[in-house]
C-alpha cells in the first residue's frame, strides 16, 4: 500500500509535490491556531463579574477579578486601568480601539494564508490534469495510432490524480479558515459587548 501511494504521489509530478507541501503548511497552521484560538472566547462569566463589581464602586476587585487569558480580558482590563486613570472621552476610545484592532489582527495572523492555500489548491490540481491530459495525447500522437486505450485511460486517471489531490488539500483549509475566522468574529463581538457595558455604566455614573 505505502509502495502503491508513492508510485502514485511521483506519477503526479511537480505540482503534486507542490499540493503535499501546501497540505503539510495547512494542517500546521491549522494546528497552530486551533491551539491559540481555543480560549480567546472564554471568560464571560468572570467579566460580567467583573463588570458587575465595577458598577457597585469596587473598582480594584473588578481589575483584581479579571483573568487576562483572552483578549475581552485584556481589553476590559485596559479599559478599567484607563478609567481608573482618568482617561475618558475620545482618547479613551481611540486606545480601546487601537487595542482592540491589535488584537483582532493577532488573532487574524495566518488565516488568509488558509484561504490562500484553499483557493490555489484546486487551481494546481486541476493545472497538474491538463499538463497530464496534453502528455497523454501527446502519447497517442507519438504512437501513430498503435496506442490501445487502456494506456489512454492509464494517463487520464494519472492526470486526474492532481485534481484529487488539489480538493483533499482545499476542502479541510477552507473548513478550518471559515471556523477559525467566525471564532475570530466571535472574539471580537465579546470585546466589543465588554467594552460597551463598561461604558455605559460608567457614563450612566458620571451622570448621576
Amino acid at each position: 500500500m505505502g509502495t502503491h501511494l508513492r508510485a502514485m504521489l511521483v506519477a503526479g509530478g511537480p505540482v503534486m509535490s507542490i499540493l503535499i507541501a501546501l497540505s503539510a503548511l495547512s494542517l500546521t497552521l491549522i494546528v497552530v491556531k486551533i491551539i491559540r484560538l481555543w480560549p480567546v472566547t472564554g471568560g464571560v462569566r468572570a467579566r460580567d463579574a467583573a463588570i458587575d463589581s465595577w458598577a457597585r464602586g469596587d473598582r480594584e476587585a473588578a481589575m483584581a477579578s479579571i483573568p487576562s487569558r483572552s483578549p475581552a480580558d485584556r481589553v476590559l482590563l485596559a479599559a478599567m486601568q484607563g478609567l481608573q486613570g482618568g482617561m475618558s472621552g475620545a482618547v479613551l476610545e481611540g486606545e480601546l480601539a487601537r487595542r482592540g484592532n491589535d488584537e483582532v489582527s493577532h488573532m487574524s495572523a495566518w488565516l488568509r494564508l488558509l484561504d490562500l492555500i484553499s483557493m490555489i489548491s484546486p487551481l494546481l490540481g486541476l493545472l497538474g490534469t491538463v499538463l497530464g491530459m496534453i502528455q497523454s495525447f501527446q502519447d497517442l500522437a507519438q504512437a501513430q495510432g498503435s496506442a490501445n486505450a487502456s494506456v489512454l485511460a492509464g494517463g487520464i486517471w494519472l492526470a486526474l490524480l492532481t485534481t484529487a489531490g488539489g480538493l483533499l488539500v482545499a476542502i479541510p483549509a477552507a473548513v478550518a479558515s471559515s471556523l477559525l475566522t467566525g471564532r475570530v468574529e466571535t472574539a471580537a463581538l465579546r470585546i466589543e459587548s465588554s467594552i460597551g457595558r463598561l461604558l455605559a455604566i460608567e457614563a450612566t455614573a458620571n451622570r448621576s
